[in-house]
């Protein structure tokens, strides 16, 4: 099955990802933007998006995001959701289920599929991988895809150190990287480099962090007031969960930060025993086998002691 024949009659065409896009989800959408574009030059195609860091605005076509979520276009003939399922596409998905051809492209393992044709992959590291095997012409691509689609694969590898890194994406980088772009300046100027603010609050996350459960299990979180104050932004917390990872002796990390009152967005990460995707989803939420997050309600003492059981249950397994 591949991308372009399954949109081959359209005349219009929309993209959208989840909210909160991280680098997975922007270098799909732009991967995909302008690979249609290049070979549908008669098709109308339009990229929706929610704001996103500002590292990733490298990307060509950045610029071309319409990041409002509104068209001029009622009804799509095939709208495409990528990295996520519909509901969590934010005022994108309206334009999803009233396009003509409803498509899912994702490697979420907690993806229902809500459309039409659903290729979900989870067993592939990244969106970008995904979308790389659905190319028509993936040897006849441009500098701007391959790094699109290289810059996407680097952040949901953790730059191939997570855990489902095969050597076919690693082939697969190696053949984006011939294109000539400087992939050093894309990993070190959109996921190791951070703001003077950015830098901050992984700061006072570190040192508000507790390790619990015998040193398996580290938490952190930050509240609202703290948030107001460093005037934190999009991007402003990606990386924080992971840094509490590396934590020597930990499994399992959670960090939260509080988007309501009683309300917190959690984001869970663990290195070898804890399937994190099972603990999302029976909240709500969903992601990866070692990377997940959802939304819950309840105080801080309260969502950690709820998690907290489930991960004590899997780790149980594993002593």
């Amino acid at each position: 099955m591949k991308i372009l024949e399954l949109v081959k009659e359209a005349k219009t065409i929309g993209i959208g990802g989840h909210s909160r896009p991280d680098g997975d989800c922007v270098g799909a959408m732009l991967g995909l933007y302008l690979y249609l574009k290049k070979y549908l030059p008669q098709a109308t195609v339009h990229a929706f998006l929610e704001p996103f860091p500002p590292s990733f605005s490298c990307l060509k076509g950045a610029g071309e995001i319409i990041t409002s979520l509104s068209s001029s276009i009622e009804s799509y003939d095939v709208f495409i959701a990528l990295d996520t399922s519909k509901e969590r596409m934010g005022k994108a998905e309206k334009l999803f289920e009233r396009a003509k051809k409803k498509i899912n492209i994702d490697h979420h393992v907690s993806n229902p599929g809500g459309g039409d044709i659903n290729i979900i992959l989870p067993e592939i590291t990244s969106t970008c991988e995904v979308v790389y095997g659905l190319l028509d012409y993936p040897d006849k691509l441009d500098q701007d895809i391959a790094k699109a689609l290289y810059l996407g694969i680097i952040h949901d590898t953790g730059v191939f150190r997570f855990a489902g890194t095969t050597s076919k994406t690693l082939a697969i980088a190696g053949k984006l990287m011939d294109y000539g772009f400087d992939f050093t300046q894309i990993i070190n100027d959109t996921y190791h480099e951070k703001t003077y603010l950015q830098n901050q609050i992984l700061g006072r996350a570190l040192l508000e962090s507790v390790v619990f459960m015998g040193g398996r299990c580290i938490v952190s979180r930050l509240d609202r007031s703290t948030l107001e104050f460093y005037k934190v932004g999009a991007g402003d917390l990606e990386g924080i969960v992971n840094q509490l990872l590396i934590t020597k002796g930990v499994e399992c990390a959670i960090f939260m930060h509080q988007t309501k009152n009683l309300e917190y967005k959690v984001s869970l990460r663990s290195k070898r025993f804890v399937d994190v995707s099972k603990i999302a989803a029976f909240f709500g939420g969903g992601g990866h086998l070692k990377a997940a997050g959802m939304t819950m309600k309840g105080t801080f003492h309260d969502i950690t002691n709820n998690i907290s059981y489930h991960i004590e249950e899997q780790l149980k397994n594993n002593v």
